[in-house]
């Protein structure tokens, strides 16, 4: 039978692959385009480029790239064009050369179809590098062997070989179609590259081969487009071996490239097309090639020849998918703004040329879409804000996450919980209870984010303090009518725990909870939320001095949202009648305890936990937000020193993949709702509570930030996150003329910027032209009114953030320059 040529949409884990015939990919280069996110100026988009795989070496991947570089340069052809064909990984070389393979084949059928050509061929071939056996082998064995001194990198050649044919119109002219073919790396033996590397040396890292590929990507080949006159530039990068084959570093090809997208199968006479035709159910085309010869001393042109209809009609379809996907990305920013109600978005404020268009996502870096200079472009931009404090994941742990997630997807889907156990959940349960609820945490409720989490926290403490002080203890008895007892929050002001209406009515008043937002929150809370609130110290950077601001009293009913968004928080549950004895306690030990503990919020929070479990007052601790590293620890009761009765967490718990919170809780919480009756249990629950999906992420994310082997700024002997920012920088940020002060803690650094009146505070505008021009440096920013912050994970080098800062201080810098002048 016929080979078959198949473009789907299946991802790499498709049971597609299950089927028993030889794979050939030919897949657009989507991820690609985040892989070397800081070196890496960005992809153009403005002309086709594609990626070609196969399950195995020797399926006809090569073949597939010659025929579709004939169809593109065809001298029939009214439309001259160019044709960039890049091979990153060869071996066998130089006996065996797919560049060289692909610039003789479509040279010898120019030559051969050119009585009807209406343009000439420049047709290239050009080998960069070369280990010192590839290199011996090609220039006849007259290269000098190595010194000892010579090993490892030096035991490589920087070929720079080329040669080149042109065809038709005698000297180059301006409308002739052009060929690029390169070999980025070769080595001599015919084995997997990262065997190759271990016997003749030239290692080659995944960021230096995909920097390098970057590069050679931006070649204009003298394109642009296919308006006044320029040509078409296709753009071709074929793999080594298979999918899962390793590269030089032994990194597998599909996670050194990045893409898993869309698939073309060649079949080998077993009549598979018929199968595939059925179980795709012609969603896809189906392109036929004629049989591959057997006949080793067959020049293939005949074959070619006969092939050329397919590889036109592929060619086509390949072109329309391109166009058609360049539409949708202008488009979407448009329907975006008529389809979507953002949250927390005031969207006369977003204009449709504001609207980041994320392409996609590679570790930390998002793949934006943006037309510069009439070149469509896909440019890797730093998620500073770590996706509304989420993320986590570089780009290793972003796979190893797929992986899990992939596996529990197909394994289990979604799950019932109540009375049931499967492994994803019980592994992450016993992981939690052994790492941040570690010595005084025994149950895990499961839920699906961090103010549903705060929720079920309340509900927890509000049953401890009734149970523990004998508060109706046969509540459940009484009817709708029987009395009740009003218990209130103490809390830190500026707190904020999310937007389900109890967990607003925990925090103090601000933005989030003004008449206008949340009128209930108002009237049943008097104005002031169901609690007392606290202001906690602050500590912080201004003019390269660590500085520490005491509240000016002991609770307050003003807020300041951008404050306490980067502090941890403990919440502390009281009656009413109890809170003037609270607040009195709190003022006696701020002054006369502060003198025995560090100057800092920890030593309030501490105290302040301390005295409210000594009144068997239930203690929560709110760390959806600093959990899980984002503060520089585990969790935030190691930065306090003591423990919570109950806990909320989220965001990083997942490695801010999917979506999942779980509220810890001790035994002696737990024990509070047994009883006979299923009125006494927490009657409280969500449709994905414990999905599988998260509870998969968290196991992995969980284990990968605290081992030093997966994660280089993990610090085993204290426990901690190495310090990721450079303190020099940081000083050199607090001395701005333009900055108030500077904090930093973990993988957070927050600026905020001098500012009066109606320029500061959340809805303040005052950092809108900055944050523009820091986006446009490559670093997306959302901030808190006059606030900027930087956010890193877990896992970021600190050299990375070393860059993001001075980009930062740059910008500051110009920002306070400007202000000056007005």
């Amino acid at each position: 039978m016929a080979p078959l040529l198949r473009a789907t949409s299946f991802p790499r884990h498709s049971r597609l692959h299950h089927l028993r015939f030889p794979l050939l990919l030919l897949l657009p280069s989507r991820s690609l385009r985040s892989a070397a996110p800081v070196a890496a100026p960005g992809l153009d988009l403005t002309n086709p480029t594609y990626v070609v795989w196969g399950c195995n070496t020797g399926v006809g991947k090569t073949l597939v790239s010659a025929g579709l570089a004939a169809s593109v340069l065809s001298p029939c052809s009214t439309d001259p064009s160019a044709f960039l064909y890049l091979k990153p990984v060869q071996t066998g070389f130089p006996c065996d050369s797919d560049s060289r393979f692909v610039c003789r084949k479509v040279s010898a059928l120019f030559r051969r179809y050119e009585g009807g050509s209406l343009s000439g061929l420049l047709a290239s071939d050009h080998v960069l590098n070369a280990s010192r056996a590839a290199a011996g082998e090609l220039l006849g064995g007259r290269l000098e062997q190595p010194d000892e001194a010579e090993e490892g990198d030096a035991a490589s050649r920087g070929l720079c070989m080329y040669e080149e044919t042109r065809i038709g119109m005698g000297e180059a002219k301006e409308g002739e179609s052009k060929l690029v073919c390169k070999t980025l790396f070769g080595w001599k033996e015919g084995i997997s590259p990262h065997l190759a590397v271990k016997r003749e040396g030239m290692p080659v890292e995944d960021s230096s081969l995909r920097e390098l590929l970057g590069r050679c990507l931006g070649l204009s080949l003298g394109g642009g487009g296919d308006d006044g006159g320029k040509k078409r530039i296709w753009r071709v990068i074929e793999t080594a071996g298979g999918v899962a084959s390793p590269g030089p570093s032994g990194t597998l090809q599909c996670d050194l490239y990045r893409i898993a997208d869309e698939i073309i199968p060649k079949d080998q006479g077993l009549s598979n097309e018929v199968s595939l035709q059925s179980y795709l159910r012609s969603r896809l085309p189906v392109l036929v090639l004629p049989p591959i010869p057997g006949d080793p001393l067959n020049n293939l042109l005949d074959w070619f020849y006969e092939s050329r209809q397919t590889f036109s009609s592929l060619q086509d379809i390949m072109l329309s998918a391109h166009i058609k996907r360049i539409q949708r990305l202008h488009d979407m920013p448009r329907k975006a703004g008529s389809l979507f109600w953002w949250p927390f978005t005031q969207h006369k404020l977003v204009p449709e040329k504001m609207v980041t268009v994320i392409d996609s996502r590679c570790g930390e870096n998002f793949a934006i879409h943006k037309v510069l200079n009439d070149q469509e472009m896909i440019i890797p931009q730093f998620d500073a804000c770590a996706s509304w404090w989420t993320q986590g994941p570089d780009s290793t742990l972003q796979i190893e996450l797929v992986k899990d997630i992939g596996y529990s997807v197909a394994r289990y889907g979604h799950v019932m919980f109540p009375e049931n156990v499967y492994e994803p959940a019980l592994q992450c349960a016993e992981l939690l209870l052994d790492g941040v609820g570690k010595g005084w945490a025994s149950r895990t409720f499961f839920s699906d984010n961090g103010s549903t989490a705060v929720e079920i926290a309340l509900k927890m403490a509000f049953r401890k303090y009734t149970s523990d002080h004998g508060i109706h203890a046969d509540f459940h008895k009484l009817g709708p009518k029987g009395s009740c007892t009003e218990l209130r929050v103490l809390a830190l002001s500026g707190s904020y725990h999310g937007d389900t209406l109890g967990a607003m009515e925990a925090q103090a008043p601000s933005s989030y909870t003004s008449f206008i937002q949340q009128p209930w929150y108002q009237l049943l809370a008097m104005y002031s939320g169901r609690g007392l609130f606290l202001d906690p110290p602050e500590c912080f950077i201004s003019n390269e001095i660590w500085s520490l601001s005491l509240p000016d009293c002991l609770w307050t009913n003003h807020l300041k949202p951008e404050d306490t968004r980067f502090s941890s928080c403990a919440e502390l549950f009281c009656p009413s009648r109890d809170t003037s004895a609270v607040a009195e306690n709190y003022a006696n030990y701020i002054s006369k305890q502060l003198s025995d503990f560090a100057a800092s919020s920890c030593s309030i929070q501490r105290i302040l936990v301390w005295e409210c479990q000594s009144r068997k007052i239930p203690v929560i601790f709110d760390e959806v937000f600093s959990g899980f590293w984002r503060l520089g620890r585990e969790s935030a009761a190691e930065l306090l020193g003591c423990q919570p009765d109950v806990a909320c967490f989220g965001k990083l718990l997942t490695g801010g993949v999917v979506p999942l919170a779980v509220t810890l809780a001790t035994e002696s919480v737990f024990e509070a709702f047994q009883g006979d009756s299923k009125l006494l249990a927490l009657l409280h629950g969500h449709s994905y509570s414990a999905h599988a999906v998260g509870c998969a992420s968290a196991a992995k994310a969980i284990r990968w930030f605290k081992d030093p082997n997966t994660n280089a700024n993990f610090d085993i002997e204290r426990k901690m996150l190495k310090e990721l920012w450079d303190v020099k920088l940081v000083h050199g940020l607090s001395s701005l003329p333009a900055v108030q002060r500077v904090v930093v803690l973990g993988t957070l650094l927050a600026v905020e910027l001098k500012a009066d009146g109606c320029d500061t505070g959340y809805a303040s505008l005052y950092t809108s032209s900055l944050v523009q021009q820091l986006r446009a440096d490559g670093l997306y920013i959302r901030p808190l009114g006059n606030v900027i912050y930087l956010m890193c994970s877990p896992c970021t080098s600190p050299h990375f953030c070393s860059q993001q800062l001075c980009k930062l201080h740059q910008r500051i810098y110009e920002f306070s320059e400007r202000r000056g002048k007005e």
